[in-house]
């Protein structure tokens, strides 16, 4: 699987940064390079971000819906 796509369904599931990248042992500068190269490649932002952690845009679900069918 994709780095970039792992790291997305880590913290769609998690939530949070800090939650995704133990989740699949990664540090949490790199889980968000990933999501940040990912939104760059797509050209849009994936995750809402806030104190309280991160949830997914109507892009972002739509890419999940699609990154699931792939897993």
């Amino acid at each position: 699987m994709d780095r970039g796509l792992k790291a997305f369904l880590a913290v769609a599931q998690e939530g949070s940064i800090t939650a995704a990248a133990s989740k699949i042992n990664l540090t949490q500068s790199s889980v968000t390079k990933r999501i940040a190269t990912l939104e760059s490649e797509t050209g849009v932002s994936l995750f809402y971000r806030d104190r309280r952690g991160m949830s997914l845009t109507e892009a972002g679900q739509l890419f999940l819906l699609r990154a699931e069918r792939i897993e």
